[in-house]
Order: C-alpha cells, then sequence, then structure tokens
C-alpha cells in the first residue's frame, strides 16, 4: 500500500533542492501539509475540493466550490496514436485492482495474470507530455533480461483513449526495501553496468533515475530488472544536468553497500561521484563478495565511459524515435472565458478544468474510487469470508 502521506501531489509546489528531504525549503512546507491531510482524507466526502487547518493542524473548514476543480485531461484517442499501433490494449474495466503500489501505479491483474498498471491522474502538461514519452518508449524497447517487460495499452472504456499501461508485476518489492541480510550479488551489479550501456550506447536512452527504489530482483530468474522510465531522457530531448546514469549507479551501491541515504537529499545538479568515491565504504549490508571486489569493478567500468560519452550517447547507432504528442482533439472546441467591455463574449481553445469540459458535452476519464483503508477493509473481509468457509 502507498503510505498515507505520499497519496497526494502539490501541483504548483515548488522545491529549492530535493523533493525527498523534509528538510528542503519549499514555498509552502508540503511535506507538513501532505501528512495534515492524511489524516483527514478517508474520512472527507468525495464533494470536498479543500480543506482548512489551524496551525496546530485541526480541521477548521472545507469548501465543496466546483472552482476549486482539477483540470481537465485531454487523453489522446488510441486512433490517433500510430506509434502505438502495434501494441496489445486492454480495457480499464478489464482490469481489476488489487493494490496500490505507489501514486499512480497500482497492483492489478487481468485473465489471472497480475500486473503493474501505471497511469497519469494529472492534469499538469509536464506529466502528460512525460507519460507519452515513457509509454511509447518502453512499447518499443527491444526485450531485455534487465528491463521490466512492457505489457499493454490501457484504453478508458468510453471513447477508448489511451490512459496508461502496464507491464510485468515482480513481487518481492525493489531494492530499497531489501532484507540487508539478503546478499546483494556481485553479478547484479555487472548486470546493472550491462543495462546501462545498453540504453545509453545502442539505444541512445538515459533513464536519469537509476536507484535502488527502481530496481527489482526477478524471483524466477534471479536477475536484477530496471524499471520506471518517465525521467528518461532520449538524444537530447528531457537531458537534465547531473543525471547521467553514471553517476546514478555509483550512488546506487554505496547506497545498498553503506546504508547510508543522506546523498538523495542533495539536488542531482550539486552532486558529483567524486563525493561517494573518495571516502570508505563502510559495508551495512550482507553482500557475496568483498566490498574491494565491487569498487574495483565500478572503478573500471567508469574509466571505460570517460571516453566521449556525450557523443557516444547522442550517435547511439540503434536510437529509438516516436513522435511527439498529439494534440488532444478536446482542446480546438471553444470555451467561454469571459466578456469584452462590450458585453461580446471572450472563447478560447485549449487547456480548461474539467467542469467546463463536462459543460461542453466532452467526456471526463473519471479517477474518482474510494480511499486505500477501504480498499484494505474489503480485502480484509475477503479473506475472512474464505476463513469462514
Amino acid at each position: 500500500m502507498i503510505k498515507p502521506e505520499d497519496r497526494f501531489y502539490s501541483g504548483g509546489q515548488g522545491y529549492f533542492g530535493s523533493r525527498d528531504n523534509p528538510q528542503t525549503e519549499t514555498h509552502c512546507n508540503v511535506y507538513i501539509e501532505n501528512s495534515v491531510l492524511a489524516q483527514f482524507a478517508d474520512y472527507l466526502s468525495p464533494e470536498v475540493r479543500a480543506i482548512t487547518v489551524d496551525d496546530d493542524g485541526l480541521l477548521t473548514g472545507v469548501s465543496t466550490n466546483p472552482e476549486e476543480e482539477t483540470f481537465f485531461i485531454g487523453y489522446i484517442p488510441f486512433s490517433l496514436c500510430q506509434s502505438l499501433a502495434h501494441c496489445a490494449t486492454i480495457y480499464f474495466s478489464q482490469l481489476q485492482e488489487l493494490d496500490r503500489l505507489g501514486p499512480g501505479v497500482d497492483l492489478s491483474s487481468y485473465n489471472g495474470q497480475r500486473v503493474a498498471f501505471k497511469f497519469n491522474p494529472l492534469g499538469m502538461p509536464r506529466r502528460i507530455q512525460i507519460s507519452w514519452k515513457e509509454i511509447n518508449l518502453l512499447s518499443k524497447l527491444p526485450p531485455h533480461p534487465n528491463i521490466v517487460p512492457f505489457d499493454r495499452v490501457v484504453l478508458e472504456d468510453v471513447e477508448s483513449r489511451v490512459i496508461g499501461f502496464t507491464t510485468k508485476y515482480i513481487s518481492g518489492g525493489t531494492l530499497a526495501n531489501a532484507n540487508p541480510k539478503r546478499p546483494f550479488r556481485f553479478e547484479w551489479l555487472q548486470q546493472l553496468t550491462q543495462v546501462v550501456d545498453f540504453l545509453n550506447l545502442e539505444l541512445g536512452i538515459m533513464p536519469q533515475d537509476i536507484a535502488p527504489r527502481n530496481l527489482l530482483v526477478d524471483p524466477e530468474t534471479d536477475k536484477l530488472l530496471l524499471f520506471d522510465f518517465d525521467w528518461a531522457a532520449n538524444g537530447k530531448d528531457y537531458l537534465l544536468n547531473g543525471r547521467d546514469d553514471v553517476s546514478s549507479v555509483v550512488f546506487t551501491l554505496y547506497e545498498i553497500i553503506t546504508n547510508d541515504t543522506h546523498f538523495t537529499s542533495i539536488p542531482h545538479w550539486d552532486r558529483n561521484i567524486d563525493m561517494v568515491q573518495i571516502i570508505e565504504w563502510p559495508c551495512h549490508h550482507k553482500l557475496d563478495s568483498d566490498v574491494l571486489k565491487f569498487r574495483n569493478f565500478l572503478d573500471e567500468w567508469i574509466a571505460t565511459t570517460t571516453d566521449r560519452p556525450m557523443e557516444r550517447y547522442l550517435n547511439a547507432p540503434k536510437r529509438l524515435t516516436w513522435p511527439g504528442l498529439p494534440t488532444p482533439p478536446d482542446y480546438s472546441v471553444p470555451y467561454e472565458m469571459g466578456w469584452t467591455k462590450e458585453g461580446e463574449t471572450i472563447w478560447q481553445t485549449g487547456a480548461r478544468i474539467r467542469r467546463t469540459a463536462l459543460e461542453k458535452g466532452q467526456y471526463c476519464c473519471q479517477w474518482q474510487r474510494p480511499p486505500q483503508s477501504r480498499l484494505l477493509k474489503k480485502a480484509k473481509d475477503s479473506m475472512d469470508a474464505v476463513a469462514d468457509d
């Protein structure tokens, strides 16, 4: 299940540093606000749009003002997504929710198969672009033993619009939650560097978010698996300063071996691999080989990446390509934005709030669902019923 405070997203929040660090300065303290909201969310009516609390975090008021509504998301009809035409599809109604793994990620099933269902319910232009990029990237990746495989495109049921995708579900949790007594294997480091070389130098893809939380070990094959490509760069597109994969691998291995996570609180643009390369790595995680063996291999691999790394990345021989995000047809429908001094209606096209879209007769994908606490209760009741039988 999702941590209660992680169920919420601050759409307009500004961070002056890492989002993962509670000490990061923000326009308002989202870390406190999310924790406060988590206390009340399970008990509020679905009609509530906003709450007010006092300095002690006690609820002082709620608002059901429809003006305080989320933006309409113009999901793209599958018929307009030629770059995804080769993909298998499944309708949202065919997925059975089993659990909520994280914000925008469910554990679901269909036809007896368990899958991870990733979706974007946020009406933010950047998030919509990121979702389009990730679904195209994953659907075009050639099969690789160390990448969680893409499964299907998920369509909403009314107008067959693309709302997300599924991947194979790998049980056991990520390396961020791994049992420190379970040995981390030297071959997993080898597999990680191999998949990074494959993505960077063969396909021109840079995941830019390699971390223990995005690594799994397949219990069936005992191989390391990489997942989550929403931060990925394709050539120069979406390339970010300080997020190169070589540095990410170094920080990832350091964190796994030492169990020291404080470097995650440093913004990517303010850290470099020398911070961990020049210090000792006290071992606080069981390994199948000596720490020195891991570090020597890492040093040798880093040395192979220093020869024209950006040139080799940008000139990858099998670069993946896909078209840009199509403009949602819904955005061409004009709506009233106000009036001129002469009393004439001002018409506008483009993005709009959900209420406006509904007034114009446009279909809106509804993401509202019971809170996860009720999902837990439903699962418990089902288990109790089975036990009684």
